[in-house]
């Protein structure tokens, strides 16, 4: 399959400013972060660190050690909803990811619930992300974990990241870049130590399941281990999210999409592989003897010393996620109040003049996350089954946009951008569909049947309590109807229809760029 850049006319001297300008939307922003900077944001918001030590004990203990290739399989059908994006985000290059994106392709109403969707999902990840980082605290420091000391460290966390990104686009680069160095680093050194120096198996046991699953199918064993596939690969969409901050974005993000595909998900697998042959007895921990096999595997092959050199480096992953993934909740929060989608929307959508950032948006991107987290002072189940929604949400936020697209296409629309797939759109756009319904069947599917029936389908409730919550705000408040900003324009106008008029944002000049927030 080949992908198309397409060069820019010899003649086109248009700024990055005045093409966001025929998109409908004055430039706030300050283009600060590098292509290089870009692929880290997005890098260290899909984490291959955390989401291999968060995910492998679930996984390995449910599939054993073939669930490595559900890393594989999910980084290919992640790779092709990147590409459905890469067209999307190089022809309408806005802040805010898959709510712009599926504003134009689709239409308001559509454009809100997705929006609402991935909001919340973000929301809850970040409290995921911060609440799960606890456990490497008190590790690390060598204290007792406690729900006291959980909710205290994912409160500094989420300060820490809030602190960064109210310095600006310029600080959320440099951090993004550490991040990235570290964590790859960490995860390359760490991976190539335990291979060299210890590795209890060959290449031969990614092929057994050592009794995992049934006992009379391995599929339905594999498929709950494969969600340590699905759980990892997010976070590309990130690049796209500060689409306004980066220069040339329409050529560059499409690229620093596949990169975090290549580059995170290469390193994932690395880094599953090398834990993976450094477990010393597989058995144990499909029997649930070893319930932490990764701390299992550091104390015996670095020592009391060093394993806590690598924790230091799981931590600096876990607060890169963080800023990664307040800075693209940050961004969708902007972009949905510019576009007065939401209750407090003027206030939403302003930016500090000195740092270029939206504060009230990055303020709401701290204050919800840590009023989540401070819901497990009242219950930790509640915590969970809050936080339960969070990738779920995502994937259907991802699939919203992949269908609208398709939808698009139906209706007309071919990709206009630096990027496009050309005859192979259609293609990619219908097998990235089908493989995000069946991610999130994979995350719904009830496979705690001895658990009360709410608890065995609370993905699938979390789900609809928000979709429900969402739809009854819409239709009260009107704001989708009512909202000024472009929308639908990916689909071609039928004959005759009216080309510019205030009453159809959807076809506003650059002339009219606008910005409700100011």
């Amino acid at each position: 399959m080949s992908t198309t850049d397409k060069p820019l006319p010899a003649s086109s001297n248009l700024t990055d400013d005045d093409e966001l300008a025929g998109l409908g939307y004055k430039s706030q922003f300050k283009r600060d972060m590098s292509p290089w900077a870009n692929f880290a944001l997005g890098f260290t918001y899909l984490s291959p660190v955390v989401g291999i030590y968060v995910t492998f004990a679930i996984a390995l203990s449910a599939g054993g050690p073939p669930m490595v290739w559900a890393l594989v399989v999910a980084g290919v059908g992640q790779l092709l909803v990147a590409l459905v994006f890469g067209e999307v985000v190089s022809q309408f290059p806005v802040t805010g990811g898959v709510y712009p994106w599926a504003r134009r392709l689709w239409g308001r109403r559509w454009a809100w619930m997705t929006g609402w969707i991935y909001m919340i999902a973000l929301f809850t990840t970040i409290a995921a992300l911060t609440y799960g980082a606890a456990p490497y605290v008190c590790a690390l420091l060598g204290i007792e974990h406690t729900t006291g000391n959980t909710v205290a460290f994912g409160l500094v966390l989420i300060a820490l990241a809030t602190v960064i990104n109210f310095s600006g686009t310029r600080a959320l680069s440099w951090f993004a870049k550490f991040g990235f160095a570290a964590e790859l680093t960490g995860a390359v050194a760490v991976g190539l130590w335990l291979l060299f120096t210890a590795r209890h198996h060959n290449l031969g046991v990614l092929f057994d399941s050592f009794g995992a699953g049934d006992g009379n199918t391995y599929v339905w064993a594999f498929l709950a281990a494969g969600l340590i596939g699905v759980y990892q690969y997010y976070g590309f969409e990130a690049c796209g999210d500060v689409a306004e901050e980066v220069p040339d974005p329409g050529r560059r993000i499409p690229k620093t999409m596949r990169m975090t595909i290549y580059v995170g998900g290469g390193a994932a697998i690395f880094v599953a592989v090398a834990l993976v042959l450094a477990v010393t007895d597989f058995g144990a921990v499909i029997r649930g003897e070893d319930v932490d096999p990764i701390n299992t595997i550091l104390q015996s092959a670095f020592g009391p010393v060093a394993s806590k050199v690598v924790l230091g480096v799981v931590l600096i992953s876990f607060v890169s996620g963080a800023l990664s993934l307040q800075a693209a909740a940050s961004r969708l929060l902007f972009s949905y109040a510019r576009d007065g989608m939401i209750g407090g929307s003027k206030k939403l959508a302003q930016i500090s003049e000195k740092h270029h950032v939206p504060v009230a948006a990055l303020t709401t991107a701290a204050v919800v996350p840590a009023a989540i987290l401070l819901a497990s002072y009242i219950s930790t189940d509640a915590l969970a089954k809050i936080v339960s929604f969070a990738t779920a949400g995502i994937y259907i936020g991802f699939q919203m946009v992949v269908f609208a697209a398709l939808r698009a296409r139906a209706k007309g629309w071919t990709p206009q951008g630096p990027f496009t797939l050309g005859r192979w759109g259609i293609v990619v756009n219908i097998a990235a569909l089908v493989w995000g319904i069946g991610a999130i069947v994979n995350m719904a599917w009830p496979r705690t049947p001895d658990a009360a029936w709410y608890d065995n389908y609370i993905v699938l409730l979390s789900v609809i309590v928000v979709v429900a919550v969402g739809l009854i705000y819409m239709i009260i408040t009107g704001r989708a109807e009512q909202s000024e900003g472009p929308y639908s324009d990916a689909i071609p106008s039928s004959p005759g229809a009216t080309a510019v008029t205030d009453s159809n944002p959807g076809m506003r000049t650059p002339s009219s760029a606008h910005n409700i927030g100011s």
